[in-house]
């Protein structure tokens, strides 16, 4: 392995491990809403909401995480990445945390029902979502490797790679959204109109999870263009 980058010596502790703790917890968040939704899905809500609160956990754990980040991070030019390309980073991972935890919410509120007409297609689209932030979980993880190496070398080709995969999986994603759209479209009418509003907004909220990886997939390559 190449020796450490002397910038990287010289700030001591990585900025980039917390970072790394924090991405794991808004994947957390996010790869919990499978098992949330088997369960609304099943109109087991006793299960429903013992998932709900494992994703309001991760939520937290990730605001605890951001602020303590945030209190800790130097304030001086020894950073091996600009500071306010870390919080940046660090604000766009978060908002996949958050997002998970509103969309559980929204469900348990309303003990929201998913029409069995656009089960399979919203299911598909949430898969395509987690994976996406599986994968940002990756590149992120990648970062130590490219500060160690001065952002040369095979380490940025891998990193590339997984951010090309992830803005594959969000068109994917942007393609299951519109799929279920239509297919709530076809069946509207035959629901309430205020339980039709809020199916809507689910299906938005998911495929938000999607953007917010791939925003924070899109920073990561300003840092390897700089």
């Amino acid at each position: 392995m190449p020796p450490l980058n002397p910038i990287f010596k010289m700030f001591g502790r990585s900025p980039i491990r917390p970072m790394q703790e924090h991405m794991d917890k808004a994947y957390a968040a996010a790869n919990t809403l499978m098992a949330f939704f088997t369960a609304v899905l099943d109109t087991d809500w006793a299960k429903a909401e013992k998932q709900q609160e494992n994703i309001v956990r991760y939520e937290n754990e990730a605001d605890d995480l951001k602020r303590d980040i945030r209190s800790h991070l130097p304030k001086n030019l020894f950073l091996p990445v600009p500071r306010e390309d870390l919080l940046e980073i660090l604000s766009k991972q978060d908002r996949i945390a958050n997002k998970a935890k509103d969309i559980a919410g929204l469900v348990m509120g309303r003990k929201m029902h998913i029409p069995e007409e656009i089960a399979a297609t919203y299911i598909s689209l949430l898969k395509s979502c987690i994976e996406s932030t599986a994968v940002t979980l990756k590149a992120i993880n990648e970062i130590d490797e490219l500060l160690e190496t001065g952002f040369r070398g095979n380490e940025v080709e891998v990193l590339q790679n997984m951010i090309e995969k992830i803005i594959d999986i969000e068109h994917e994603s942007d393609e299951l959204q519109l799929k279920v759209h239509h297919e709530l479209f076809e069946i509207e009418k035959n629901l309430p109109p205020i339980d039709a509003v809020f199916l809507y907004k689910l299906i938005d909220w998911t495929g938000d999870i999607a953007d917010r990886a791939e925003q924070v997939a899109n920073h990561i390559l300003l840092l390897l263009a700089r």
